[in-house]
């Protein structure tokens, strides 16, 4: 039998009360978005920054486009704020992926690219040039992005050795008397840095941000009750249930005081309730996810409810019932949207069918 002392050495079994959930069993724990951001290669990295700039900057930017490759003119996102493009008014986004913050000796040739290539009108001046990196900036260049006129003299200063002989493989660009005029008289204040905290806090907001970085989606917002007056966008659907309930009935049916029974008003009532509760999904899909999830998950709806759709039914509010039914009952696993979809949802997504008259309640 082990001693005592023994026994203290053991260490103590898993906290019980803290299971492994099966998402960690299957994919493991969840990086935060800026540490994944430092293992991206830079070609990922250029196209997350034109991710960040296209939905994060899309009330700025007509248009956001990626350069990559020999010959992109020091430009690797550029975000267009008018149709001249490189003509008119725009952005560029120089993305640098190291595993260290950047430094001056590592950029000058940066500076000299877009000076060198406005001075011969491959383009206009940037109305911002922003350093993206992981890291950021070094103290050093951080220092002389903060003050116009040191950065323009370290310029200057470090032409020969960092600039000259790297803008373009063809020739040295020499700082003569003329393009040294132009730096002289080139805005420097339009250079500046983000870190990748800074593009996330702002990507957190976009449709694409848990596609890309995992972590699940956000709560959804609380559902609206249906207001007291059925609104022009539910026309059709209610239009449907109403001749549906006429059928069964075997009388007409022109607003909810014609229906006989409570049960049928009640009914009436949550199919209202179920279709705010589909148009809230539709909103929070558009802020949450992908372009196209939610139309997914509706087609999904749709073809688990044909069949029953298509199949005889006594009438039409017996219709409702059983495709609401088989709606409830679909087997969707691979939707983003599945975990934080309810049954609710589903029902009203059937109604939402009605409207795009892909589903009708009534025979006739």
């Amino acid at each position: 039998m082990a001693a005592e002392s023994d026994w203290k050495d053991i260490p103590a079994p898993s906290d019980p009360a803290s299971p492994v959930t099966s998402a960690q069993v299957t994919h493991g724990p969840i990086l935060p978005p800026q540490q994944q951001l430092l293992i991206y290669s830079p070609d990922q990295w250029e196209d997350f920054v034109q991710e960040w700039a296209h939905y994060c900057l899309k009330k700025t930017y007509k248009q956001v486009r990626r350069y990559s490759g020999a010959g992109d003119l020091g430009i690797d996102v550029a975000g267009f704020l008018d149709d001249k493009r490189l003509e008119g008014a725009w952005d560029n986004y120089q993305c640098k992926h190291y595993d260290h913050a950047i430094t001056p000796s590592e950029v000058w040739v940066e500076f000299g690219k877009v000076i060198w290539y406005s001075f011969i009108h491959e383009y206009t001046k940037p109305r911002r040039y922003c350093f993206v990196s992981p890291r950021g900036a070094g103290t050093r260049l951080g220092r002389l992005l903060d003050n116009a006129t040191n950065l323009r003299g370290e310029l200057i200063a470090n032409w020969d050795r960092y600039v000259k002989a790297h803008i373009t493989s063809t020739r040295e660009i020499t700082l003569d008397s003329t393009l040294l005029a132009y730096v002289n008289a080139f805005d420097f204040s339009i250079f500046e840095a983000k870190t990748s905290m800074e593009l996330v806090d702002d990507h957190r907001a976009t449709p694409v941000h848990a596609a890309r970085f995992g972590g699940g989606l956000p709560q959804r917002p609380a559902v609206e009750q249906p207001p007291s007056v059925v609104a022009p966008a539910e026309s059709r659907y209610v239009t449907q249930l109403l001749g549906a309930y006429a059928e069964h009935m075997g009388a007409p049916v022109s607003d909810l005081s014609a229906l006989s029974t409570q049960k049928l008003k009640d009914h009436f009532r949550r199919q209202r309730e179920a279709f705010y509760h589909a148009e809230s999904l539709r909103v929070f899909a558009r802020d949450t996810v992908p372009a196209g999830t939610f139309e997914s998950l509706q087609h999904d709806i749709y073809d688990g409810v044909a069949d029953t759709h298509d199949a005889p039914h006594c009438d039409g509010y017996e219709k409702v019932c059983a495709v609401t039914k088989a709606a409830r009952e679909v087997q969707i696993t691979a939707n983003a949207l599945i975990s934080c979809t309810k049954p609710k949802d589903r029902d009203g997504i059937c109604h939402q069918l009605v409207n795009e008259e892909r589903l009708r309640w009534t025979r006739s």
